[in-house]
């Protein structure tokens, strides 16, 4: 098993915290699908093959989604420590396999907004829990599809009732077909329910309730506690798509920095959020999403998006686990 060890003019326990901040990313089913070579000169952010959900995610997009989360995570760590980051997306032969490479590019200040996005980090949880029917005001929606904007990408706030009405036949229609796919189904229960010492996966402490057939959302079954009968999940969140301006690898992990940015900067207001990403994840409807917001725009996943009650963090994997052995160092 390899060691954290110093890189970027950084302490091994200063890396230690980097990383551990970038393993606080979200990620479908929390399968935290990334590892990390720490070298002199770099640290590298690798995809973890062996974490892919095959069934869920057989292009692998959520995987660079996922990666493209933590590595946001880990440019703000580093930001934290006053190094400017230096990031190098699908590095190529530079970094054979690694979807991203991190050196040091400087020395930077962190700025308020900055420091009030690194103490998010771990605060923000994927909160499953029914929203509060008190709506996300103007002012939160701005400073949300900014956050977007500053990495690149769009967030398309579903505004009008019409779009909602589409958005829930999607969600419906990806999330039934899902259901007809027994693969989908045992990757789910394979990281839910009661699962002791585990360090992935939804805990039934975080996985919200259970859904039941007159909710006007279809929502992932996450072996949740039962409901009161009869009620109504919620019927208004605030439904926001993450969008990149084309496709592709680049895209994803570009897409993926854009999204975890919008979750902190939401967290930072008091709001929480969670995935309805089945559209995006079945093919046929991700290209009727697609067409749904203009075909100018590239989904990548849908927030919902509002208030509600606290919620638990999800567990993690020790850093150790997640480091790849160091090999030689390319200038």
């Amino acid at each position: 098993m390899a060691e954290v060890t110093a890189t970027l003019g950084l302490t091994p326990e200063q890396v230690r915290l980097a990383l551990t901040s970038a393993s606080l990313a979200p990620s479908v089913h929390n399968s935290q699908p990334w590892r990390f070579r720490v070298l002199p000169d770099r640290i590298e952010l690798h995809p973890d093959h062996d974490r892919r959900l095959a069934a869920t995610d057989p292009d692998g997009h959520e995987l660079r989604l996922a990666c493209g989360a933590a590595l946001f995570n880990l440019r703000l760590a580093l930001q934290g420590f006053g190094i400017r980051p230096l990031v190098t997306i699908l590095p190529g032969q530079d970094a054979p396999g690694a979807l991203a490479v991190v050196r040091r590019g400087g020395v930077l200040r962190p700025d308020d907004e900055m420091r009030a996005l690194l103490k998010a980090v771990p605060r923000r949880r994927t909160n499953r829990r029914p929203f509060f029917e008190s709506g996300v005001d103007g002012r939160h929606r701005h400073a949300l599809v900014r956050a977007a904007e500053l990495e690149r990408s769009w967030l398309y706030v579903v505004d009008t009732r019409e779009e909602v009405a589409r958005m829930k036949g999607l969600v419906r229609r990806a999330h039934l077909l899902q259901q007809e796919d027994p693969g989908v189904r045992a990757e789910l229960e394979s990281f839910t329910g009661d699962r002791p010492d585990a360090t992935d996966g939804i805990p039934p402490a975080s996985a919200g309730f259970r859904p039941e057939t007159q909710d006007e959302w279809i929502f992932r079954d996450f072996q949740a506690a039962e409901r009161v009968a009869g009620k109504d999940y919620e019927s208004n969140p605030l439904v926001a798509v993450v969008c990149s301006h084309y496709n592709g690898q680049l895209a994803d992990v570009q897409a993926g920095q854009a999204m975890q940015r919008v979750l902190l900067t939401a967290t930072t207001l008091g709001l929480s959020a969670s995935f309805m990403s089945q559209p995006v994840e079945v093919r046929p409807v991700r290209e009727e999403l697609r067409r749904a917001l203009g075909s100018m725009l590239v989904p990548h996943t849908l927030l919902r998006i509002g208030y509600s009650t606290p919620v638990p963090a999800t567990p993690r994997r020790p850093v150790t686990e997640l480091l790849m052995e160091p090999t030689n160092s390319r200038s």
